[in-house]
Parts: C-alpha cells; sequence; structure tokens
C-alpha cells in the first residue's frame, strides 16, 4: 500500500496529518500510552515539587530532542512504522510528540502559579494577621 505521506506530498495542516495518520500503529498507540501516563504524572505529583520539577526538565529536555528524533526516526521509520511520516519540516513529529508534551509542561506551569499564588494569599493573609495582634497589644 502507498503511504499517504510521499516525501512530494506531504500534508502541511494539521487536519490532514491528523486525517492521514494510521493510529492503529502499535508506536502510534504507545507513544498515546506515553503521553497519558505523563498526564497522569503531572496530575499525581503535584504535591510533590521535586519530581515535578524533575518531571518539567524531562518534558521540556524530551521537546528539545524533537528535532533530533525526527531525523533518526526518518532514516529508521521502516523498522517500525509503515509508512514515512517524519518530514524534513517535523510537521508530523511537532503535533504527535512536541505539542502534548507542551501542553504537558503548560499544566504544570500552570499549578506552579496557582500555587504561588495560594503561597502569596497565605502570607498576606498572615502579615494581617500579626499587624492586628501587634495593634490590639498597643491598645491594651
Amino acid at each position: 500500500m502507498p503511504s499517504a505521506f510521499s516525501v512530494s506530498s506531504f500534508p502541511v495542516s494539521i487536519p490532514a496529518v491528523i486525517m492521514q495518520t494510521d493510529w492503529t500503529e502499535p508506536w502510534l498507540l504507545g507513544l498515546a500510552a506515553f503521553h497519558v501516563l505523563c498526564l497522569l504524572l503531572t496530575c499525581f505529583s503535584s504535591r510533590r515539587h521535586q519530581l515535578q520539577v524533575g518531571h518539567f526538565l524531562c518534558l521540556v529536555i524530551l521537546v528539545y530532542s524533537a528535532e533530533y528524533i525526527n531525523e533518526v526516526a526518518a532514516m529508521n521509520w521502516r523498522l517500525f512504522s509503515k509508512y514515512q511520516y517524519f518530514d524534513s519540516r517535523g510537521m508530523f513529529i511537532s503535533l504527535v510528540f512536541s505539542a502534548p508534551l507542551l501542553l504537558n509542561a503548560m499544566v504544570i506551569v500552570i499549578l506552579w502559579v496557582r500555587k504561588t499564588l495560594n503561597v502569596m494569599t497565605d502570607l498576606k493573609n498572615l502579615q494581617e494577621k500579626i499587624k492586628d495582634r501587634k495593634r490590639r497589644r498597643k491598645e491594651e
């Protein structure tokens, strides 16, 4: 069966890539499972700051390495895939590999911002309590 991803006619839009991808390939199912596991780790590590920092750094390093991964996958696609998905522009790997990792990293950043805002609110409340106690002592 000829590949929908021939070198001369590689899809240039996100919907085209999504529609022309054979999502039943085992390696793509494994990649989807990897992304689900990363998201679960993000959710369950929200209370463990050091683990989440390590997870975040791993996500960023993987995204940074996507170009190299794309080159290696383009040279060796016959070993694991039916079709050559890996083009020189990196559209496919950006869509199925980097974008979910970046979304996951964005969730972590949002959790960090929320935690920072909560800590700042708690600190301000504590400062107000201390200020109130000092004012009461002066009045007595």
